[in-house]
């Protein structure tokens, strides 16, 4: 065993004794999603331009996701010729479990493609944040890890381009302010 590596299995070690391994391991899952939002305070005082949109609230990794309510709807897309089942939590739902709020919510995909979302979107449609279609867990080369999905047959109003324009796909970061 060489130097580094005795470090590391000494650092868990101490990690497994304070009883915090769990959480070192839970660490180390991939984040699939960053939240920004500006403090709590920001009307008093502007953030700085660098964090003109607030800090990071909070890095989600997907098992984040999986253990909020799940909710599920078929409906038709333009990006599919057949109704797609759609899975995954309710926006508004994963908004208040990292306690954030705002009046816009600006979405970021991997290839930085960005999408501007009213925040009032999340409390008046049931949009949620996909890991799965019909029942296959999104990746990067289908849409993945996250698909902000309306349920576009609930409504007629939401067959409209500006509501398929904000179902930004392969979703890395939510920016509100």
């Amino acid at each position: 065993m060489n130097f580094y590596q005795r470090m590391a299995w000494g650092i868990f070690s101490m990690l497994a004794v304070w009883g915090f391994l769990p959480q070192a391991l839970a660490a180390t899952e991939p984040v699939v999603l960053r939240i920004y939002a500006p403090p709590a305070n920001s009307a008093a005082a502007k953030p700085p331009k660098e964090l003109a949109n607030g800090p990071l609230v909070a890095s989600l990794p997907i098992d984040f996701f999986k253990k909020l309510p799940q909710h599920s709807f078929v409906t038709k897309t333009p990006w599919y010729k057949k109704p797609v089942k759609f899975t995954g939590p309710l926006l508004r739902d994963v908004l208040a479990a990292v306690k954030v709020k705002g009046a816009v919510i600006h979405a970021v995909a991997l290839d930085d493609y960005q999408a501007t979302i009213p925040f009032s979107d999340a409390a008046q449609f049931d949009v949620i944040l996909a890991h799965t279609m019909d029942g296959e867990t999104l990746t990067p080369k289908n849409k993945g890890p996250l698909f902000v999905v309306y349920p576009y047959d609930s409504k007629p109003e939401l067959q409209a381009v500006r509501f398929y324009e904000r179902s930004i796909w392969q979703l890395k970061a939510l920016r509100l302010e």
